[in-house]
Order: C-alpha cells, then structure tokens, then sequence
C-alpha cells in the first residue's frame, strides 16, 4: 500500500512491501527544508514562542463564522480621536457574517432609542458591564450626555480588533475587501502596535492599508476622492505634531464604473526588515524603503528633537509586532473630509465647528439617502470583508 505523511520540512512516501520477502519501507523526499523566517507572531491564536517557516499561512479568516476568539469588538463613543460621529459597539446589527462575508455596517441610534434620546440621553459604557466593558476612555468615550447641541453620536457602527489574539512583525499580507457607499462614510483596514513601544500615537507607529471615503461624487479640484479613491499611509513621528505621514502615503484612483464599492479588491502589503512594499489587486504601488531610518526619512533628524527610535532598528518605529483593526468610521473633524470639496447638498459640517456631530446629524436629509439602508438590508452602505490572511516572510 501507499501512505503519505506530512511533516513540517519534509514529506516521506512509504513503500510497504508484500510477497515472500520481508516488508520494506522507501522514504523520498520531496519538499524543500523549512527556512526560518524573520516573521514573529503572539496572541490567544499563537502557540507562544513559535517558529515559522517562509513562506508559511499564519493567519486565515474567511468569515464562515464571526469568531469572537479571534476579533474583538471595541465598544467606545471616542471617535477614533478625530472626533468621528459613530459609536463603536457590539451589535449583530452593526457586524455580522453571511455567506463568507463579515459585514460592517452603520445604523441610526435614533432607531434604536429614539430621536430625543440624541438631545437629551446618557450612554454609560462602564456601569455594571462585566463583558461589554468600554475599550477606549479617551474623548469622552466611556460616558456622555446628549444635549441640543451637542447631540450623542447620531451614528452606530463596528471596529474589530486582533489585538488580543494574532499580532506579527514582519510578513506578507492580504484582505479582500469591497468597500462602502454613502457619504461621509470612512472604512478603513489597518494595523495598531502590540505595545506602545516607542511611546504614545504616533511614535510608536501606525499602518494604513486602506482608507476610503463612501460619497460617489465628492471631488476636490475636479479629482473624485471617494469610492473611487483609496489611500495607504504609514503614520510615525515623535508627537501628533510631528508626524512623518506625507513622507510615506498614497493614493490610487480606479476608473470610472471601476468603484472600489463596486467589486472585491485584494489590498496587500510585504513588510520586511528593509521595508515596506504595498499593492492592490498584485500591482506593487509602492516600496517604503527605510533607508536611514524614519527619523531621517521624515526630516525630523533637522529638528532639536529627540530621536524615540534611537535604540531600535532603521525600521523603527516598525519592528514591533502589529496587529489588525477594520473599522467603519463616519465623519470627523480631522480634514480627512474636506471643507473645500464639491458634493451634491453640500457638506453639513465645517472641521472647525464646535458642535460638528450635531451640524452633520441635522443635515441628514441630504446625506441619509446615499446609504439606501432600506435596500439590500443596507449592505452597500457596509466594509464588507471577504478574507484576512498572513503569510510568514
């Protein structure tokens, strides 16, 4: 008979022999030694201390289920600290998987608690919730009171997170995404460190694999920067105020009717001790080289400044172990909308207005029916999320 085994580095056929003579065994080799990749990889998903080959699938989701041991749910008001207008919660409304697909998708608190809960409600996310606890404090995002003009988050939506089970360094990477229509809505897929390593945002590092913006016709300067734009960006810098990000992004327009809301698209990245390499759909868009080090990379070596890499590699702050984040945002104050671009009813809010939530969630009526919530049980206006995978470098 034949009988195949399976080994890490090797796979044996064995031979056993039959007749008058005694029973003998063959062994062939047939697949290459394992090569030891620079790639390192921790959580719940990760048998501690494990080694991995190059080459080697270490993470794969394909969203046959929503698995919690996987993905955690942030639960939070804070708006992402750009002062967004969701509220982050666990709701099979707001995530859920079908058909292999892991949706996120925006609802009205309003529909859930009623228009004067927005003027006049108080969420509390800490109380007596032993699960459900709030994930981020920052910005008022465990407690707040809605008033006339300041209204509570007028947006419901999801952000999940590998942080408690799969963190890497280094690695190639893949998530098959078709990406949101409505306005003002801003999905993103992305990664955050494992530990602050460096210090707090951004010195220890952001990576952007894709951000978007849901309007079909907002272009600034005749340039359509919604669906049919996408961005990739590495956050890095000292201090909020110094962040090297211009240094390392940029953007890729699809053709007309080639929407990135229209069809699935592959958005990937290579992550290397050298570098940073990124793609959609397997055309290489960009390599991020290190060089020098980012601190030179982004100007700041000109600058009395202190270096917060200094004692890390030249792909500090990017040789600690990172981990995946997909979230549906909606507006903000940041500028990632901007005041000056052309969309039709206008932008509802200024980036400068002190009471923004509550500007953009008056001008509902222009916006609200973009997202077509009553068709298609709102599935256009939702990140859907076909597969995560990694692969050891």
């Amino acid at each position: 008979m034949i009988l195949w085994l399976s080994a890490l580095a090797l796979t044996f056929t064995v031979t056993v022999g039959a007749g008058n003579g005694p029973d003998s065994v063959t062994l062939v080799r047939d697949r290459k030694p394992c090569v030891k990749s620079p790639t390192t990889a921790s959580g719940s998903a990760i048998q501690r201390g494990r080694k991995f080959c190059s080459g080697e699938l270490i993470f794969e989701d394909n969203f046959d289920l929503l698995d919690f041991e996987v993905w955690e749910h942030e639960n939070t008001l804070a708006g992402g600290g750009n002062w967004e207008f969701q509220w982050y919660t666990n709701n099979r409304s707001n995530s859920f998987v079908e058909d292999g697909v892991l949706y996120l998708r925006p609802t009205l608190t309003a529909h859930e608690y009623g228009h004067g809960f927005l003027t006049s409600g108080t969420v509390d996310l800490q109380g007596n919730r032993p699960v459900e606890q709030c994930t981020n404090a920052a910005f008022y995002g465990c407690t707040r009171t809605g008033t006339e003009t300041h209204v509570l988050n007028p947006v419901k939506s999801a952000r999940l997170r590998t942080l408690p089970s799969f963190n890497f360094k280094y690695g190639r990477a893949e998530v098959r995404a078709k990406l949101p229509s409505g306005d003002w809505l801003w999905p993103a897929i992305w990664l955050l460190p494992k530990r602050n390593a460096y210090g707090t945002w951004p010195a220890s590092g952001e990576m952007d694999l894709m951000e978007s913006r849901g309007n079909e016709q907002l272009t600034v300067d005749g340039v359509q920067i919604g669906t049919r734009q996408v961005g990739q960006t590495l956050h890095f810098g000292p201090n909020p105020s110094h962040n090297g990000w211009n240094t390392a992004t940029l953007t890729k327009n699809a053709l007309p009717g080639k929407e990135y809301s229209k069809e699935f698209t592959t958005f990937g990245f290579t992550w290397s001790p050298e570098n940073i390499t990124v793609s959609i759909n397997g055309e290489q868009l960009s390599v991020m080289e290190a060089g020098d080090g980012f601190w030179k990379r982004a100007g700041f070596d000109k600058l009395n400044m202190e270096n917060p890499w200094r004692y890390g590699t030249k792909m500090a702050p990017f040789d600690q172990e990172f981990h995946f984040i997909l979230n549906l945002a909606v507006g903000g104050v940041n500028g990632y909308f901007p005041d000056n671009g052309q969309n039709p009813g206008g932008k509802p809010w200024k980036n400068s207005s002190p009471q923004a939530a509550t500007d953009f969630w008056n001008g509902r009526d222009n916006w609200l029916p973009t997202w077509n919530l009553d068709k298609n049980d709102g599935k256009d206006a939702a990140l859907q999320v076909d597969y995560v995978k990694v692969w050891a470098l």
